[in-house]
C-alpha cells in the first residue's frame, strides 16, 4: 500500500474517534406515576397582620386638672406661684419681696378662680407657744388681707396658725429661724 492510501484510510478512522458516531437522542424520562392529588388551596393573598390601632393624638393633660392636689401645687409653683413669704423676727408686716410674691400669687389665683387656698402662719422657736400661735395667725391674716386687696375673693382663702410646731429647719441659728418665719400657701381644694 502506498502511503497515500494509508493516509486516506486512517482519516475516517481518526474522524470517527474524534467525533464519534452520532448518539441516539436521550429518551425522555417516564412521567411520574399519577397520584390522586388533594386539591391545594389557592395561594393566600398577601394578608397583612392586623395593626394595633394607631394611638390617638395624645392630649397632654394639664397638671392643674389633676385630682392630686400635690401635683396641682407642684405645677402652680412651676408656673411661678410662690409657696412661702417670709417675715422679720417678731413681725407680721410684709416685706417688699413678700409683697412682690403675693402680687404674683394674686395674679395666678385670679387666672385660676377654681382653686381654694390655705395660708398657714409659722414662727421660729423663740417665744412661748401661745405667743407664736397668735403671731402665726397674724402673719397668715396679713397675707390673706393683701391677696384680697389685689382682687382674690376672700371666700377662696382660709388661714391657720401652726406657731412654731411645724418648722422646716430645726437648727438654732438665725438662718434657720428666718426660714421658719413664714406664711405658707397651699392649694387645698377646688370650688
Amino acid at each position: 500500500m502506498t502511503r497515500k492510501r494509508l493516509v486516506w484510510s486512517v482519516i475516517p478512522l481518526v474522524l470517527v474517534l474524534f467525533f464519534g458516531c452520532p448518539k441516539k437522542p436521550a429518551e425522555a424520562p417516564p412521567p411520574p406515576p399519577e397520584v390522586e392529588a388533594t386539591p391545594t388551596p389557592p395561594p393566600a393573598e398577601d394578608v397583612e397582620e392586623p395593626m394595633a390601632p394607631e394611638p390617638e393624638d395624645e392630649v397632654e393633660v394639664d397638671p392643674l386638672d389633676s385630682e392630686n392636689l400635690q401635683e396641682v401645687n407642684t405645677e402652680a409653683v412651676r408656673q411661678g406661684f410662690v409657696a412661702n413669704v417670709y417675715f422679720d423676727f417678731d413681725k407680721s408686716n410684709l416685706r417688699d419681696e413678700a409683697r412682690e410674691a403675693l402680687t404674683g400669687n394674686a395674679r395666678w389665683l385670679r387666672q385660676h378662680p377654681e382653686f381654694l387656698l390655705t395660708i398657714a402662719g409659722h414662727c421660729d422657736e423663740r417665744g412661748t407657744n401661745e405667743y407664736n400661735l397668735a403671731l402665726g395667725e397674724r402673719r397668715a391674716n396679713t397675707a390673706k388681707d393683701y391677696l384680697t386687696s389685689l382682687g382674690v375673693e376672700a371666700s377662696r382663702l382660709q388661714t391657720i396658725s401652726y406657731g412654731e410646731e411645724r418648722p422646716v429647719c430645726t437648727q438654732s441659728d438665725e438662718a434657720c429661724w428666718q426660714r421658719n418665719r413664714r406664711a405658707h400657701m397651699l392649694i387645698t381644694g377646688r370650688r
